[in-house]
Formats: C-alpha cells, sequence, structure tokens
C-alpha cells in the first residue's frame, strides 16, 4: 500500500496481524520490500511485519530535493509510520543501506525501538577524508546511472567484488534480483546515491556506546570488510552480539535464507 509521509508516498508491505509485536524491514540499494518475502513469510505467524521500499527505490516516490533523503529525514519518516500504524516500539533490520537507516533511526529514536538486527552495515565512515571520497565515489556513480541508463548500471552493479559470491546462486535466484532492480527508477537511485550515500550519513562510531537496546550484527564470512566492521561494532555497543555466517557473502538473507531466517527469528523470540 501506498502511504503518505511528509509529502512522499512511501510503498509499504505489511503481513501478519495487527497487535503482535512488529518489525520493520529496510531493503538495501537498488532492492525494494521483496527481498524479505522468505524473512516475511518466517515471522508473520507471530509478528506484524513492515517492509518499506525505501526513498528512490521499488513503488515508493523518488523526490528531486536531496535533503528530503537526508539521514534524519528518512529515519522520521520511520517513526511517522510507527505512529500511523500506530506501533509504540518495533524491532527494526536493515541490510547494508538499510542498515545504516536502521541504526540511525535506532541512535535518534531509541525509545522507539525494541532491538536492532544489522545485516552487513555500516555506522559510517570515521574521517572527513573518507567521507569527501565516498561522495566523490557515490556523485560519479549517480551520474552514470543517469547518462548511460539503468540497464547499464545494474550490469555493472551486479558484478561489482561486494556481490561476487551471489554468482553461486541458481540462475532463476539471480534473474529476479536483477529483474528486481532493473524495475527502480534511474532518478531515484541516482538520487538516493547522492542524498543518501555513505558519505553524506554521519558517522555513528563515537556514540554506539549509547545505544542500550540489544543488537544482532549478523554479517557473512566471505564478507571480510563486514566482519571486521561488526567485530568492531560489537565491542563498542552495551548489548551487542555477532553471528558470523559461513559461506556467505555480503547479502546473507539471500545467499543462506533459511539460516538468515532461524537466526533472525531465534533472536527476536528471545528478546520479546
Amino acid at each position: 500500500m501506498l502511504i503518505l509521509l511528509d509529502k512522499v508516498r512511501y510503498n509499504v508491505e505489511i503481513t501478519g496481524k495487527k497487535g503482535n509485536p512488529a518489525i520493520i524491514l529496510l531493503h538495501g540499494f537498488t532492492g525494494d520490500h521483496t527481498t524479505w518475502k522468505n524473512l516475511s513469510n518466517t515471522l508473520k505467524a507471530s509478528f506484524q511485519v513492515v517492509a518499506i521500499d525505501l526513498l528512490g527505490h521499488g513503488k515508493t516516490d523518488s523526490p528531486d530535493w536531496l535533503d528530503r533523503y537526508k539521514m534524519e529525514n528518512a529515519a522520521k519518516d520511520i517513526i511517522h509510520l510507527m505512529d500511523l500504524l500506530q506501533i509504540d516500539s518495533a524491532h527494526l533490520l536493515g541490510y547494508s543501506m538499510g542498515g545504516r537507516l536502521a541504526l540511525g533511526t535506532a541512535m535518534l529514536y531509541p525509545k522507539r525501538i525494541k532491538t536492532l538486527i544489522l545485516e552487513s552495515a555500516s555506522p559510517g565512515l570515521k574521517t572527513e577524508q573518507e567521507k569527501v571520497s565516498r561522495m566523490q565515489s557515490d556523485e560519479s556513480l549517480a551520474v552514470r546511472i543517469l547518462e548511460q541508463g539503468i540497464e547499464n548500471f545494474v550490469n555493472y552493479w551486479e558484478n561489482i567484488p561486494l556481490f561476487q559470491t551471489q554468482k553461486r546462486l541458481p540462475t532463476d535466484i539471480q534473474n529476479q534480483i536483477r529483474s528486481q532492480r532493473l524495475q527502480n527508477d534511474p532518478n531515484g537511485l541516482a538520487n538516493s546515491l547522492k542524498g543518501f550515500g555513505t558519505g553524506r550519513q554521519p558517522s555513528w562510531w563515537h556514540k554506539l556506546q549509547e545505544l542500550d537496546v540489544p543488537v544482532l550484527l549478523m554479517s557473512g564470512e566471505l564478507d571480510e570488510k563486514f566482519c571486521k566492521i561488526a567485530d568492531e561494532m560489537n565491542r563498542l555497543f552495551p548489548k551487542s552480539k555477532t553471528v558470523e555466517i559461513k559461506e556467505a557473502g555480503h547479502a546473507i538473507h539471500v545467499e543462506e535464507p533459511d539460516k538468515f531466517d532461524t537466526i533472525v527469528k531465534k533472536f527476536l523470540i528471545e528478546q520479546d
């Protein structure tokens, strides 16, 4: 369904019974709510599952105003959505880009978050030099999308090193992922990179010790960069644990869906 949040129409898929504990699912860059289909089916008997198409993705609007994509505004949209759905507090799960937003929302609105699950996610970049470099990289990528088109970009994106482990997936699964990516609005993806790229988000490294909610940090053992980030975050959060999934890369929920769903459900039930 489409829900208006601060003049932007968000596409939101809700499954499960209203009144059950709520979990909000946030996808990664080029994704949409359909990436959570398996997990939603696993959780819907016990939870109200809210899967969102983020700004510039799926069937959600792609506003031209780049400030609309800022972390603070995107996080405020999630809280506004919770208010409209009469959800006082929710479990929050985010993958990669969605994980950055999940963490930012938890840091800005900790009293509204029951638990936080981060899959292959980062608290941001530590130095201004890193931020500037990343903003320049994201700007170049945005220009590429607009100048060369969505198909050219998807051809490039699905072949970056971060996603090489997905080449082992069955062909039909790879085709599903590709088809979903191709349905995104090129303007939306470009604006998301320019307005919500890693270089533009706040760095939360120095504040992680302030987040007093249970945190589950998930990473795939073949994704060495994000395994290290998860370990470093785990040393800073007051209430966190890490789970490293064998034979998985960046997108654990796609590469090892059964393991991912089992671990998430067990964690949620233990907290509720």
